[in-house]
């Protein structure tokens, strides 16, 4: 096992997704990793059947573990803060309680759509960025992902924080590069302490120390942004709960949850949003007839590009959404889900004892054939009704197993940030394919894993404008 991932080793120095695809290729649909620097063991299954059989059988509160290093931050190092709650790292009733007190806020639609004006006002100030960044060929800068990523961050000062943190601004401000360099250390550190071979456990090692470092410093952002709009709200309150944002609704709890909340999401909505906005934009062009398509859609809800997206006129854009899916399956964000088995299970043929941890990396199944027809091919109308799909001659995505495609998980445990994320991700694109068009001429979109899987190639998109 360890001379495998060692330098010169079958395994070492691959992605996330090709390895686990190496151990498949090596070991079958079923097999085991053993958990070393005292991490548990693994169970890795590339069958949807088995997803199904382990969903189904999570039990009440459904165990779906976290990141270990953040864990021990929360519980050992800054409890004074966390106090035990929160959606990342906790489990049974803890995580259910919380859960409880969060869900009104975040899944309600009216919640949701309240967003639309402010998260579309964002959007249109980086389509006024975008001219900027072009070079002599109209295409975008080696860092063009950093621009993205920080989009995604600014839309989520937004949404946790009612706040705009600034962080596309020119000029920004000492806070908003801090926030943006400690955002993307976070996930780096992560990764290596709780994805790579690491012994921090026994002995804290100094990217454990940067880490808590890092964390502390995102802590106090956060705690800051959240006192200024304790004062900033008490000024100027919502007249009714039907106005009332996500924050709001949470400090009606009390301010220990709304903290904890905000951090929850800004550690998850954030490179994954980005990361799956990039996906689907790299499709998108890449496929110009589907881009076209796409963009009659949107002109019909945005007749010039300076009309006003509203939750009434975002309604009816099925073909912007089966984009979004189909962009998902081709480039996914994440491998898959990890869940821990609730009770004591047969899989292939083996006996799983309850409290195993699987892993369904079904991002190893989005491009086979046997799951979807033609599987390397950017088809939207595969998302559509039946009959709209028919009509291209294109393969239906509802032929696929249904519980291989779920890029926001299942039950309980789904996304608690689902409905914000998808209209992040629709707003951004009905705005870029209003106002541009943009082609890739680079070659396959290469990916690095961190906790996320994240563009590993500079995003040189060609962009250019609209005549109209």
């Amino acid at each position: 096992m360890l001379r495998n991932f060692a330098p010169g080793g079958r395994y070492y120095n691959k992605t996330m997704p090709d390895m686990i695809q190496a151990l498949r290729d090596d070991y079958g649909d079923l097999y085991r990793l053993p958990g070393l620097f005292g991490r548990l063991d693994m169970v890795a299954s590339f069958r949807p059947d088995d997803y199904q059989k382990v969903l189904r059988t999570e039990g009440q509160w459904p165990v779906r573990r976290g990141l270990d290093s953040l864990e021990y931050y929360r519980k050992k190092v800054r409890p004074d803060v966390f106090k035990g709650m929160g959606l990342v790292t906790e489990q049974g009733e803890e995580w259910q309680h919380f859960r409880s007190i969060v869900n009104p806020a975040m899944l309600q639609p009216k919640t949701v759509q309240l967003y639309v004006d402010k998260l579309d006002e964002v959007a249109q100030d980086f389509m006024k960025i975008i001219p900027s960044l072009r070079d002599s060929k109209n295409e975008m800068p080696a860092d063009f992902n950093e621009w993205i990523n920080r989009w995604a961050l600014e839309m989520m000062g937004v949404l946790a924080l009612d706040t705009r943190l600034g962080v596309l601004e020119d000029d920004q401000s000492a806070e908003a590069k801090e926030m943006i360099t400690l955002t993307r250390e976070f996930f780096e550190l992560t990764y290596q302490l709780d994805f790579l071979p690491s012994v921090w456990k026994y002995y804290k090692t100094p990217t454990f120390n940067r880490l808590i470092t890092v964390l502390d410093g995102i802590t106090d952002i956060i705690k800051a942004k959240v006192d200024a709009a304790v004062v900033r709200l008490e000024k100027n309150p919502s007249k009714s709960s039907d106005t009332m944002s996500v924050l709001e609704k949470l400090l009606k709890v009390n301010k220990d949850v709304a903290v904890i909340m905000a951090f929850d999401m800004l550690q998850a909505g954030v490179d994954t949003t980005s990361t799956g906005t990039v996906g689907i934009l790299h499709a998108l062009a890449t496929n110009p007839e589907k881009q076209n398509k796409l963009c009659e859609e949107i002109r019909a809800i945005l007749p010039d590009k300076n009309s006003p997206l509203t939750p009434d006129n975002m309604r009816n854009l099925p073909y912007l959404r089966a984009c979004i899916k189909e962009g998902i399956r081709l480039q996914s964000p994440t491998l898959g889900n990890v869940r821990t088995t609730g009770k004591d299970l047969v899989l292939q043929g083996y006996r799983i004892p309850k409290d195993t941890d699987i892993m369904m990396p079904a991002m190893n199944l989005y491009k086979d054939e046997r799951h979807f027809g033609r599987a390397q091919e950017f088809l939207p109308e595969r998302w559509l009704k039946d009959s709209e799909s028919e009509s291209e001659q294109v393969p239906s995505a509802k032929s696929a197993h249904p519980f291989l495609f779920l890029p926001f998980g299942f039950g309980p445990r789904t996304c608690i940030g689902r409905r914000l994320a998808m209209m992040e991700m629709e707003i951004f694109l009905a705005r870029v394919t209003r106002q541009f068009e943009y082609r890739w001429h680079h070659g396959p979109l290469k990916i690095r894993t961190s906790i996320i899987n994240v563009p590993a190639s500079e995003l040189r998109f060609e962009i250019t404008d609209l005549v109209d």
